[in-house]
């Protein structure tokens, strides 16, 4: 587990708390702004069009798979009058179309998200490619060669010396790794400006076999991507939207549970698609807990923090009091205004709501995301700040915690 604060007194705190790996970065890491695909409406595919185009499953002999198939629809928390799908994917929404999952249909689909996502945020943000140094593309399941990076680069023709990475198979997660890495680049890298791009790709990523376990995605994962612009500089102060203030990542894939719980792989019929195993809602909470077991030590008040000690400390002596007393869970409402919460799912999200004790109006924006947009794996978080920002929730002087999960 690692973290890093731009606090003087939360590194103190995490270190008096015991946390073995936290750095207390020099230089700032504001955030100037951020842009969200908005596929066309033409994308959208109807809860109808949705059974057509995966009528493989809800038309299959079985009927465990045809009620299985109808449930996670009906349970999905997805707008069933429209949610969106690429071209290649929603082709089929005739019953009679096949799907075209070729490379060069996932390509467009990744350029149309990527390129139109970085277009605008540079030109909300009154910048060029050539101010661009540092460039950091997520992309879980598509991978191609040139790299999504390569690929953003070759368009909009940035700079030579750019610092280019292209992360892959880091799940929903991904969004906020990217953010990590771009805080550390930007510690030994002065007067920098970056993009991050995160993005997810359905083209060849959408399952057509009867597995129960593997089809679950194509009930949640839609379109999206986002493009989010950073800088280090002391003059961009005065026009930064945020400050990155902590960042704790979890890890727990040690464990083979963990490891397998979101797993790519083959159906016995040769079909591709990720298997979610039953286990993953308690892998998420195991990983939820140790991650704000840190980020409880950076940035809740003291008075929090002295009460979790203590609860912990009497599980270790009193076997009766361990047995018998629920744990202390911290009270983040003291340390957060605001909570982005990863829209992977309406039980992903009920959980979690759970755990943190928050109340219906502080999920309202991961609901909403997931209602309109789906999951749109790393860039959720965004879509869910976004939505704030449009009801003029986010004010002044507020935090916001953005919690994701992947594999």
């Amino acid at each position: 587990m690692s973290s890093t604060t731009n606090s003087r007194l939360s590194y103190i705190t995490g270190k008096l708390g015991g946390v073995r790996r936290c750095d207390l970065t020099s230089r700032p890491c504001y955030m100037l702004g951020f842009h969200l695909y908005k596929p066309p409406e033409d994308w959208a595919c109807t809860e109808k069009e949705i059974k057509l185009i995966g009528k493989l499953q809800f038309d299959a002999p079985d009927p465990k798979v045809r009620e299985f198939a109808q449930k996670m629809h009906d349970n999905a928390g997805l707008k069933k009058e429209g949610t969106y799908l690429p071209p290649g994917i929603f082709r089929a929404k005739d019953g009679k179309t096949p799907m075209d999952r070729t490379i060069t249909t996932a390509r467009c689909e990744a350029e149309e998200v990527m390129f139109t996502c970085v277009r605008e945020l540079m030109n909300e943000t009154k910048l060029n490619p050539k101010d661009i140094d540092i460039l950091i593309c997520n992309c879980s399941l598509f991978n191609p060669t040139p790299s999504l990076a390569s690929m953003i680069i070759n368009h909009f023709k940035m700079r030579s010396d750019v610092i280019v990475y292209n992360l892959g198979g880091m799940g929903c997660s991904a969004g906020v790794i990217s953010l990590s890495l771009c805080n550390e680049l930007l510690q030994v890298h002065p007067n920098s400006r970056a993009i991050v791009m995160s993005t997810e790709n359905i083209t060849q990523n959408y399952y057509f076999g009867t597995n129960r376990s593997m089809f679950i995605p194509n009930a949640l994962f839609r379109v999206g991507g986002a493009a989010i612009m950073l800088s280090n500089r002391s003059k961009d102060h005065s026009v930064a939207k945020y400050k990155l203030m902590h960042l704790v990542r979890t890890h727990i894939g040690a464990k083979d549970e963990a490891y397998k719980c979101v797993f790519q792989q083959e159906d016995p019929e040769g079909n591709v698609g990720v298997k979610l195993d039953r286990s993953l809602m308690k892998i998420a909470g195991e990983a939820l807990k140790k991650n704000i077991e840190v980020l409880g030590t950076l940035a809740l008040p003291f008075s929090e923090q002295l009460k979790y000690v203590s609860d912990q400390m009497k599980r270790k002596r009193d076997k009766n009091y361990r047995e018998n007393t629920p744990e202390f869970v911290p009270d983040f409402k003291k340390a957060f205004k605001h909570f982005c919460i990863h829209a992977g799912g309406r039980g992903v999200l009920d959980s979690v709501q759970e755990s943190l004790d928050l109340s219906d109006e502080m999920l309202k924006p991961s609901r909403k995301t997931l209602y309109y947009f789906g999951n749109t794996s790393s860039s959720s978080v965004w879509y869910e700040l976004g939505w704030m920002e449009s009801y003029g929730r986010i004010k002044e002087g507020d935090k916001v915690w953005q919690i994701a999960f992947g594999s």
